[in-house]
């Protein structure tokens, strides 16, 4: 067997270090090759010491410089690169085999296409490179003839749950609905006149999974969950009314997929995002990922509610964008960045953030996405309505 080459880009974030304790389980298997780093630059220099890689990417020259000095006095050849166009290197390398595709937001799109336009094996962390850039993704997919695995534990779930020829069309393989569960976040059952105070920490404080605050506080406001039913479309073929949201507590389903015949097939596991990592890193074979075995004697019950539109505001905007088409679901993306993060910087409050992004979808027209020209020149409009919106509304 030979080894794996692997690309981690999102190394220091939560997806990056459960990918490189995957891969370290398996050093016959798997090796790295680069690492990326946005902010935490301490913790991506340990972990160039640990896996040795080629190449590592930071931000911007003033991080590279550091970061060379480190690796150098620690007599380390690993070359540092700087911004989006290393990033966009170490993705499309030719030595390189696999790319985790792990950057939050919009920052994942050009590197995650350029893994794709490479022909390579992708594994998809970022949901919002195919939110944004949907069609056109998909089609470099097509086109390149790129392997692409989905990481969210929703969209791997689905995945394991459909045959292997799904590609053909979900109806042709008998697939009536897709069950996408979400665990309702901290705030499921919080009384709606307290989500206006609820603060940063009381987002980021998720119950069963431990995030990065950004993702944590979408999955507070199921702003996670729309961006998966939109990312979920793309993946399978689905239309958007093929896609329903389960609220699921105890995280351990992780979604269903519901067939013609009345079959429910659903993917069962501890809330670990190992498990997906492993299953896509390996597929088709299955390897260890270090996860603890499902113990449904201590789950003891499952249960299942339909999610509130009035408590989950975001998620109703995003099947909008979904139905809407175009460039709505990269306006809905751009502008719920912009939101998340006035948030957690305490400039609006937790439900300004819905009403933040409904105003940047309803006031922006839905266009035709033909290029990454037109993707990338929505999300540019939708972050300056959403900046204009703050003018006027934040404190």
């Amino acid at each position: 067997m030979s080894v794996e080459l692997i690309s981690v880009l999102g190394a220091t974030g939560s997806i990056g270090r459960s990918t490189l304790d995957v891969l370290a389980r398996h050093p016959e298997r798997y090796r790295v090759f680069a690492l990326s780093g946005y902010s935490r630059l301490a913790e991506l220099e340990q972990l160039c010491l640990q896996y040795r890689p080629q190449f590592a990417v930071v931000a911007d020259e003033a991080a590279a410089a550091v970061l060379r000095d480190g690796l150098r006095a620690a007599g380390l050849a690993t070359e540092v690169l700087v911004g989006e166009q290393g990033l966009c290197d170490v993705a499309a390398h030719a030595d390189v085999d696999v790319v985790m595709a792990a950057i939050v937001g919009a920052a994942g799109l050009l590197p995650t296409l350029a893994a794709v336009r490479a022909g390579k094996k992708v594994l998809l962390a970022n949901k919002e490179a195919l939110v944004m850039s949907g069609a056109l993704f998909m089609q470099a997919v097509r086109d390149s003839g790129a392997q692409l695995l989905p990481i969210d534990s929703e969209h791997n779930a689905i995945f394991q749950c459909l045959p292997m020829d799904f590609a053909d069309g979900l109806e042709q393989v008998g697939v009536r609905r897709i069950l996408l569960t979400a665990s309702g976040g901290p705030f499921r059952e919080l009384p709606l006149e307290r989500l206006a105070t609820v603060t940063p920490e009381q987002a980021c404080a998720h119950p069963n999974w431990s995030m990065g605050r950004k993702i944590s506080v979408d999955s507070a406001s199921m702003m996670n969950k729309g961006l998966e039913l939109i990312e979920a479309c793309w993946l399978f073929d689905a239309r958007p009314e093929q896609v329903e949201v389960v609220i699921h507590p105890q995280s351990v389903i992780h979604s269903l997929v519901d067939y013609v015949d009345g079959s429910v097939l659903a993917q069962l596991g501890n809330p670990d995002m190992r498990t997906p990592i492993a299953h896509a890193l390996a597929w088709p074979e299955r390897v260890a990922s270090g996860v603890a075995p499902l113990d449904l004697f201590r789950v003891g019950r499952l249960d299942f509610q339909e999610p509130d539109l009035e408590r989950f505001a975001c998620l109703r905007l995003a099947r909008q964008a979904a139905e809407a088409g175009g460039s709505a679901a990269a306006l809905l993306n751009a502008a719920n960045e912009v939101a998340v993060e006035a948030f957690l910087h305490r400039r609006i409050g937790f439900t300004q953030i819905a009403q933040l992004n409904e105003s940047v979808l309803n006031s922006l027209p839905a266009t035709p996405v033909e290029s990454l020209e037109a993707v990338l020149a929505a999300d540019r409009s939708a972050r300056e309505a959403a900046q204009q919106w703050l003018a006027r509304h934040s404190g």
